[in-house]
């Protein structure tokens, strides 16, 4: 089960917001000025750091990592086989 603290909703300016203690900070590897994505998910607030992008090679298409993502998901269960070979 995860760490779970109470927090409290606090104003920051015209905005309300939270403040996370430095600990969970620290096991995401998250400091300040970090960018993260902060979606609901099942009705939870999950917060998550923000991907860093590698610059593609010259040549290479944008779409390079999500043609490869559907080509591993095609053949999943192949590779699971080579790993026990």
């Amino acid at each position: 089960m995860a760490a779970v603290e109470k927090r409290r909703i606090t104003q920051i300016g015209n905005s309300l917001g939270i403040t996370l203690p430095s600990s969970m900070l620290d096991k995401l590897n998250i400091t300040k000025g970090d960018e993260v994505h902060v979606e609901i998910e099942s009705g939870k607030l999950v917060i998550k750091k923000k991907p860093v992008m590698v610059e593609l090679p010259e040549g290479m298409p944008a779409d390079f990592f999500e043609l490869l993502k559907e080509e591993m998901e095609a053949h999943k269960e192949t590779m699971k086989g080579l790993v026990n070979r």
